[in-house]
């Protein structure tokens, strides 16, 4: 479930319309947002299964005029540290102009077809500030088949600080719509936040 918006009253609403930990939740991320005014917002709420036990997780993202504020909660089961079942919370403060990629991607079902403004099947939103990287190495080598030299290691750094995915299969037409609409604000934000540089 996906709820998007631009006002600090909706971002509350859309929370506790999440059913999921609302005080909880919806404290961690006014606490971050302060009292700047909100631009655009995301509320995404998954299920996963973990072997014998559902677990649920929340993702609230805020676009304000400076930051972009991105929230997780996650539900766990009681175990070892705690004998009672218990929540975790954290957000994180981005500027905007930390944001180094804004990336979208879509499926489309039948392209041979698609017209303009018609929803994608599924978005993956990715958004990448240089908190977490991702190295994929490889050992390097020549063109020539027969040289045992060693080369050392090729590979590539891919930022993927955050990655969500949303599908109308799973999550509805409106969370693919609202995924859309925030992603293109806060391509908008950091662009505008590039150029005035």
């Amino acid at each position: 479930m996906a709820k998007t918006g631009t006002t600090t009253q909706g971002l509350r609403a859309a929370i506790e319309r999440s059913g999921y930990y609302p005080t909880l939740v919806a404290e961690a991320v006014q606490a971050a947002v302060g009292g700047e005014p909100v631009v655009s917002y995301l509320v995404h709420q998954e299920t996963t299964f973990d072997a014998n036990e559902v677990r649920r997780h929340v993702t609230v993202l805020v676009l304000t005029g400076t930051c972009f504020i991105v929230s997780h909660t996650d539900e766990q089961a009681a175990d070892a540290t705690s004998p009672s079942p218990y929540a975790t919370t954290s957000t994180e403060s981005v500027k905007l102009g930390r944001i180094s990629s804004v990336v979208l991607s879509r499926v489309v079902a039948n392209p041979e077809s698609y017209t303009p403004g018609q929803l994608p099947r599924e978005v993956v939103l990715t958004i990448g500030w240089g908190a977490v990287a991702r190295l994929d190495l490889e050992p390097a080598s020549c063109g020539d088949p027969n040289c045992e030299a060693d080369h050392g290691y090729t590979g590539s750094s891919t930022a993927d600080d955050l990655s969500l995915r949303v599908s109308e299969a799973g999550d509805g037409p409106d969370s693919v719509r609202e995924t859309l609409t925030f992603a293109q604000a806060l391509s908008e934000a950091t662009a505008a936040t590039t150029s005035s540089r």
